[in-house]
């Protein structure tokens, strides 16, 4: 049913991680499926900051992501599982969404944190991810 399936995870949470994790490894393998995994790091966000910034600074965070990324995916993905590791940089659902589309992916797994009062349901993120996306989203609580 699934050929390839997005893990859209953040690295700083936590709680919850896990459990996503393990939903997009069943699913992959249920599927026989390409697992693609990704981590979002935000903009720095008004040019005047970029400025400020060293010139490589972009570049720093984002192998110190990889390297993050790879750490946590040698930990928690099987090795016989067929993985390819993303770090993408912006804003969190439109990174996931174009991923997503970028590799062709079928299914987008992405974790909810609990929800506040100003969220209801599932977080922003994640209910912008299910709103716009064109694969099927599986939103783990």
């Amino acid at each position: 049913m699934f050929e390839k399936i997005l893990l859209a995870v953040d690295l700083n949470q936590s709680k919850g991680k896990r459990r996503t994790a393990d939903a997009a490894i069943q699913l992959a393998q249920t599927n026989g499926a390409e697992l693609h995994v990704l981590t979002v790091l935000p903009d720095t966000g008004m040019p005047v900051v970029s400025m400020s910034l060293p010139k490589d600074h972009t570049d720093q965070i984002k192998a110190e992501a990889a390297q993050a990324l790879a750490k946590w995916g040698e930990d928690v993905i099987p090795a016989e599982l067929q993985t390819v590791l993303h770090v993408g940089q912006g804003t969190i659902y439109d990174q996931i969404i174009k991923f997503a589309n970028s590799v062709g992916a079928d299914a987008i797994v992405i974790g909810a944190h609990s929800p506040e009062l100003k969220d209801y349901l599932v977080g922003p993120n994640s209910a912008r991810v299910v709103r716009h996306a064109t694969q099927s989203v599986f939103v783990i609580r």
